[in-house]
């Protein structure tokens, strides 16, 4: 039952955030297996001054070793 997170900033329309849910969930059922009742996903907004904060420092930083593609910026990309 995979669920996944996407976190962005802020800013982008509702349509292109069901697109993106729509699309993670084909590729999951793809690539995994899942049926499609088995799969969510949450798009969360985040500001461009929390994202440090709420993002790279408590989740990409200390989950680091965990992430299958790991981000091209520092933790003061977004400011």
């Amino acid at each position: 039952m995979p669920h996944v997170v996407v976190k962005m900033i802020v800013g982008r329309s509702e349509e292109l955030k069901r697109r993106l849910a729509e699309q993670i969930v084909k590729d999951v059922m793809a690539i995994v297996g899942s049926e499609d009742s088995s799969v969510s996903v949450a798009i969360e907004d985040v500001s461009p001054g929390q994202w440090n904060e709420q993002v790279y420092d408590a989740e990409i930083v200390p989950g680091w070793d965990a992430l299958y593609k790991k981000p091209g910026y520092g933790s003061r990309a977004s400011k």
